[in-house]
C-alpha cells in the first residue's frame, strides 16, 4: 500500500501537488514544474523524498513528500512533512495514516527525533485525524516566511 516514490511516478505526483494546492485554495500559486519535481526527488543530489500510497489494484491515491530537517537541540535530525495529500474519494481508508506510519517508521529506525509539518488553521478535517494520532500543534511557534520580492531584497547584495 505504501511504497517510495519512482521517477514514473513524477507526472502523478506533480498532478496531485496541484489538486492539493487547489484543496488548499492556492493553485494559482503552484509554479513547480514535473522536471522540477524529477530533479529534486531524484536527481543527482536528490534533496526532498516521496511515498506513494495505492489500492491493491496499483492506482496511486495519495503521497508524502518530506525532507531531513535537524534540531540543535536534540542532536539529531527529523523528517519535516512538506505535503500529505489523499484523494477525496479514497479520504478515511487509511493511506494518511499509513502515509504518517511509514514516515514514523523511518524516524524510530534512523534515531530521528521528530516528524513535523504545518496545516492551514482552517482545514479543521485534517487537525482532527492528525490529533487523533497523538500529534500536537506547537501553539507558542509561528511559521515565517520570505518568497518573491522580500526574499530578493533581503537577499541582494549591496
Amino acid at each position: 500500500m505504501i511504497r517510495a516514490a519512482t521517477p514514473a511516478d513524477v507526472p502523478v505526483l506533480h498532478a496531485m501537488v496541484r489538486e492539493l494546492a487547489d484543496y488548499e485554495k492556492a493553485a494559482h500559486e503552484v509554479r513547480a514544474t514535473p522536471e522540477q519535481l524529477r530533479e529534486a526527488l531524484f536527481g543527482e543530489r536528490p534533496a526532498v523524498f516521496a511515498h506513494i500510497a495505492e489500492t491493491d489494484e496499483g492506482e496511486v491515491v495519495g503521497f508524502s513528500l518530506w525532507f531531513l530537517s535537524f534540531s540543535t537541540w536534540r542532536g539529531v535530525h527529523g523528517i519535516h512533512l512538506e505535503d500529505l495529500y489523499v484523494r477525496p474519494g479514497v479520504r478515511g481508508g487509511g493511506y494518511g495514516k499509513a502515509l504518517l506510519r511509514e514516515l514514523a517508521r523511518t524516524c524510530v529506525e534512523r534515531g530521528y527525533e521528530r516528524l513535523e509539518w504545518s496545516v492551514l488553521r482552517w482545514n479543521a478535517p485534517s487537525i482532527a485525524f492528525y490529533e487523533s494520532l497523538g500529534a500536537r500543534p506547537q501553539e507558542e511557534w509561528e511559521v515565517y516566511r520570505l518568497t518573491d520580492g522580500a526574499l530578493a531584497a533581503l537577499g541582494s547584495v549591496g
